[in-house]
């Protein structure tokens, strides 16, 4: 659905703003005379969203939409859409919204040549449908899919004290009979005395924005810690907090049936809190359904399709960009506590793991 109109007082004042500091100045000229420069006019800004018939006018659920903009004695455009400002160097330009739902968006417009300019503003009501962009179902027996996966092989106390050593052993992580295991020990091996498994996406699916959804069934066991989670691609050069983390699965054996949802910025780490708990009876004995909601305004995170908690997400967050996803079983450490004297062994169980636009 496409909506051309003039701007009233409140789009007005917006324009000003975003004309105030995009404004380009012309520079003088060595002459007596300054050249004359006509103000743009004409600007007209048609939006053709892609799938729309009588139907489904607000299109096929891609998202898609084809603008043209054009002006006569226009030098130069921009769009702003989202908050984000765009520069047109042609008049056709297309756009991908990715916010899931039938929503509609004010698109301003704004044709320049040198230091005058004309405005306009379009509204569109576009649809985005939710589709499977990536998921690993565990249905091939043996190791994780190396296209997907990262085999993490650490000695104890890389990170938050924990009591494992992480392997590649198939005794410690294996896909068998469409799920995926991660097994922690009690025994002696390298510098620990526990043993367990960890996989990381990193390189290999990175993502901003969608559905995580998760079914799962976590171990038994105190000073267990099993977690699905996600870190900030840019790890590596910004380090953590700085990253972002969020944990949309996350239990501890000495607390079984509650799960943490949590994201970690920078002053916001540790003991987070922007955290939710929710209880989830049989967690260790039932196979439950975790999944995180993400976009550019709010996080919300569910188990089995109740909500528990929403985040406000604002750029002011590093929640605005890649992330990859981590599948672990920790031992100990700051949260996992004391580990049961009588503890052996201990099974994480997945599903499957599946990423929606």
């Amino acid at each position: 659905m496409i909506k051309i109109h003039t701007f009233n007082a409140k789009i007005g004042f917006v324009l000003g703003l975003f004309l105030l500091v995009f404004l380009s100045c012309s520079g003088s000229g060595s002459g007596s005379e300054e050249p004359v420069i006509p103000t743009p006019s004409n600007l007209s800004v048609t939006a053709t969203i892609v799938g729309a018939d009588a139907q489904n006018p607000a299109g096929d659920g891609s998202g898609k939409v084809n603008f043209k903009i054009n002006a006569t004695n226009a030098t130069s455009y921009k769009l702003l859409i989202e908050g984000k400002v765009i520069d047109v160097t042609t008049t056709d330009y297309a756009y991908v919204f990715k916010t899931v739902g039938t929503n509609s968006y004010t698109i301003l417009a704004s044709a320049y040549n040198g230091a005058k300019y004309i405005n306009t503003s379009i509204s569109v009501t576009v649809k985005v449908e939710s589709k499977l962009v990536w998921s690993d179902e565990f249905n091939v027996n043996g190791a994780p899919d190396p296209s997907k996966w990262n085999i993490q092989v650490w000695d104890p106390g890389h990170v938050n004290n924990e009591l494992q050593s992480y392997t590649n052993r198939s005794k410690n992580l294996i896909v068998e009979n469409g799920v995926l295991k991660v097994t922690a020990y009690r025994e002696d091996y390298g510098k620990g005395k526990f043993t367990s498994g960890r996989i990381e996406s990193n390189g290999k699916f990175e993502f901003t924005y969608g559905t995580i959804v998760i079914r799962a069934k976590v171990p038994v066991g105190v000073g267990t810690w099993p977690a699905v989670w996600m870190l900030g691609a840019n790890i590596g050069t910004v380090g953590w907090p700085a990253c972002g983390e969020i944990d949309i699965l996350e239990s501890v054996g000495k607390n079984l049936d509650q799960n943490h949802s949590s994201l970690h910025s920078p002053g916001r780490s540790g003991a987070t809190p922007d955290t939710g708990i929710i209880k989830v009876p049989n967690s260790s004995t039932e196979f439950h359904i975790y999944k995180a909601n993400w976009s550019a305004s709010e996080i919300k995170f569910y188990v089995d399709d109740v909500l528990f908690y929403t985040f406000q997400n604002s750029d002011k967050f590093p929640f605005n960009k890649n992330f990859y996803l981590i599948v672990n079983l920790a031992m100990g450490g700051v949260w996992g506590g004391d580990v049961d004297p009588n503890f052996t062994s201990s099974t994480f169980e997945i599903d499957y793991i599946r990423v929606y636009n």
